[in-house]
């Protein structure tokens, strides 16, 4: 499932939740990332025993608590200035 669909089954949760709670319920979601797969469960691991009270604080969570599998390309970003002293790519307008 994509990382939409996991924060939807949060957004439906009923508050306040813990995290052992989130991961009892929706464990065995697994997340299909751009670099591969983890499961709900893993991402819950990764976190201390917390307790939200809104499913905002859980999104917050989730979206911080994922692997780096959910990373598309490390280091890269469009929209960062080419470095001084280097010849960049030319610009493109889409």
């Amino acid at each position: 499932m994509p990382l939409q669909q996991a924060t939807q089954l949060l957004r439906d949760h009923d508050y306040p939740a813990t995290t052992d709670q989130l991961a009892d319920s929706y464990g065995d979601y697994e997340l299909d990332l751009p670099n591969g797969t983890e499961t709900l469960a893993d991402v819950f691991r990764r976190v201390e025993s917390e307790t939200f009270g809104t499913s905002g604080e859980a999104e917050e969570m989730l979206y911080s608590a994922v692997s780096a599998k959910a990373i598309g390309r490390k280091g890269y970003s469009d929209r960062d200035p080419t470095t001084l002293g280097t010849t960049g790519p030319e610009q493109v307008s889409f």
